[in-house]
């Protein structure tokens, strides 16, 4: 029964990355059509403000598709989630988030809310960073234990 359900969560980990992979081929072909036609379009060269915020935020989300891909390929094949990688992914996302906000119709209480979660997967991310160098400098120099 256990190897039946490793072989089902390799399946599934398996299809996920695929459609990661088709997700970030089709947004990374949308952002190119998007750049183009922004471009193209008068002004020509010329791009406006609210067009390279949706720019920037169709990269970071490319990105953040890339980032979950290596997530699940290291799942795939060490059969662990790095910690670093999803404070990483998450940072990401938010700050995708806030590069697309319009700042003027949010609340000031809301922006105090992401600030908060801003600060903390920063923290979050610092403090793991430091643990596993920590804990890595330890396993790998023993003579430096004592």
């Amino acid at each position: 029964m256990l190897t039946f359900l490793k072989k089902f969560e390799r399946m599934i980990v398996t299809t996920l990355i695929v459609m990661m992979v088709v997700t970030i081929l089709l947004a990374t072909i949308e952002l190119g059509w998007l750049i183009i036609n922004d471009i193209i379009t008068p002004p020509v060269i010329l791009l406006e403000i609210d067009e390279l915020l949706d720019i920037f935020g169709l990269f970071l989300l490319v990105l953040l598709g890339i980032e979950l891909v290596s997530t699940l390929k290291t799942y795939l094949t060490e059969n662990e989630i790095h910690v670093e990688v999803v404070f990483a992914v998450a940072l990401i996302a938010i700050g995708r988030k806030v590069i697309i906000l319009d700042v003027k119709e949010i609340s000031s209480l809301s922006l105090l809310g992401i600030a908060a979660i801003i600060i903390s997967l920063s923290v979050g991310y610092f403090l793991v960073k430091r643990t596993f160098n920590r804990a890595g400098s330890k396993s790998h120099h023993p003579e430096e234990q004592s």
